[in-house]
């Protein structure tokens, strides 16, 4: 169990306070040895060097954006800074934003910190709202990043409506169907009757592999089908309280106390090395998760991975990108951001990695690229993802929403998942994470 005191967050904190006294003030970095690396497009010699901080697979540079803009304003360079897990990701950017040194010039947002973001760290951010017709955005994306007096700290990229993908060529050698419509058929309307088609398969799971990449990853798609998760519309916590979440945990309790899952942490290296090397046949698939499929899986997943409807409706993820007022070019990053989520360059992405757009007037141009229907056989993505979107339930966000649902997978479900405990002493080792972080 990782245990984490409030000493040792305060620790925790001197210490990188001092890391920022003795280098990070002096700009931005890739942090190599925290998961990011520098992905950039260039040196940027003579040029005015944007920088970007992401978190996992945006797809600017995978779509050629960065090349573009470029092009098309040859005295800037763009450097984006990636790291790979966002809750390593945003405690690093919160210090440098609260130092007011060190940021990038665009800082992205993922939703389960963006009501933290709004409500903790408005003034640090440029007022982009002033920038932009906001109306071209879901009305609730723009809302999600916007505070009680009108200031719009970012733009949203993307939202993560939800599908399966699974391996078709695994499902054929365990006996299962593997057509999608029948599949999804199959799980119709209940994430328990998706846990009963993994305990089918794994009765003629191929060798070495599992039905599920883990219980985590479960829970996440099954609340995301949920209006009542962490906080209420008033903003009070919930989590302890709410059915959302204990029927999520309940679905993934199932997962973690039966063999089907192949116990990965998602977003660390083993599961990176998971998809390369075939070892589960199914993942729990908002629409940003085909980007990261197609990088981890390779050449060697074309054509074998597939898509099909989730149980249920659901939304899980979506981003947004901030320009922080410490960064050292504002106009020239204002410019960029607004490019970057502009209708246009959302469909770009899409059609290079299935993100779904934030810009509704873009869902009548999507069209995925040819080599991303040929690498999920030529499912119909458009339609999934966009049936999907179309019945997402109302979800409210809190300050804490990220590190709550951080507690709970990788504290919680962990415990029984990796390490035997109950599910009992699962829910009380996330309980303990989660007073902590509340500061109760």
């Amino acid at each position: 169990m990782r245990t984490s005191t409030r000493r040792s967050r305060r620790l925790g904190a001197i210490a990188v306070v001092a890391a920022l006294a003795t280098g990070l003030l002096a700009g931005c970095s890739s942090d190599p040895d925290d998961g990011s690396s520098d992905n950039g497009s260039g040196s940027g010699k003579g040029k005015t060097t944007l920088t970007i901080g992401t978190f996992g697979v945006f797809g600017y540079k995978q779509a050629g954006l960065y090349d573009e803009y470029t092009k098309l304003h040859p005295e800037i360079s763009i450097k984006e800074n990636v790291t790979t897990r966002t809750d390593v990701y945003w405690p690093k950017t919160l210090t440098r934003l609260q130092a007011g040194a060190g940021t990038d010039d665009i800082q992205a947002i993922e939703v389960g910190n963006v009501t933290e973001a709004v409500q903790t760290q408005a003034d640090k951010f440029v007022d982009l709202g002033k920038e932009v017709d906001k109306s071209q955005f879901l009305d609730w994306k723009v809302s999600q990043a916007t505070t009680k007096d009108g200031k719009t700290i970012a733009l949203g990229t993307d939202i993560g409506p939800m599908a399966i993908c699974y391996r078709k060529d695994l499902f054929e050698k365990a006996g299962l169907e593997t057509d999608r419509v029948k599949l999804a058929a199959q799980w119709k309307g209940d994430w328990s009757k998706y846990v009963a088609v993994g305990k089918d398969y794994m009765k003629k799971a191929p060798s070495g592999t599992k039905f599920v990449d883990s219980a985590s990853s479960v829970y996440n798609a099954a609340l995301g089908g949920e209006s009542e998760r962490y906080y209420d519309k008033d903003g009070n916590v919930i989590w302890d309280k709410s059915k959302g979440v204990k029927k999520s945990w309940s679905t993934a309790m199932s997962v973690a106390t039966s063999d089907m899952s192949a116990k990965l942490k998602q977003f660390d290296p083993t599961w990176d090395q998971g998809f390369a090397k075939g070892s589960f046949a199914t993942v729990a698939c908002p629409a940003w998760m085909m980007g990261y499929i197609q990088e981890k899986s390779g050449d060697a997943g074309k054509g074998k991975w597939d898509v099909a409807a989730a149980p249920t409706a659901a939304n899980w993820g979506g981003s947004f990108i901030g320009v922080p007022v410490a960064g050292k070019h504002q106009k020239e990053a204002i410019a960029l951001a607004k490019w970057l989520t502009a209708p246009e360059q959302q469909a770009k992405v899409f059609a290079k990695q299935a993100s779904f757009p934030s810009t509704p007037s873009a869902y009548s141009t999507l069209k995925p690229a040819a080599a991303t229907t040929e690498y999920f056989s030529d499912a119909p993505i458009t339609q999934i993802f966009g049936d999907s979107a179309k019945t997402i339930p109302v979800q409210y966000f809190g300050t804490k929403d990220q590190p709550i649902s951080t507690a709970i997978t990788d504290v919680g479900i962990l415990q029984v998942e990796q390490k035997g405990k109950s599910p009992d002493q699962g829910w009380n080792a996330a309980k303990a994470e989660i007073k902590d972080v509340l500061g109760q």
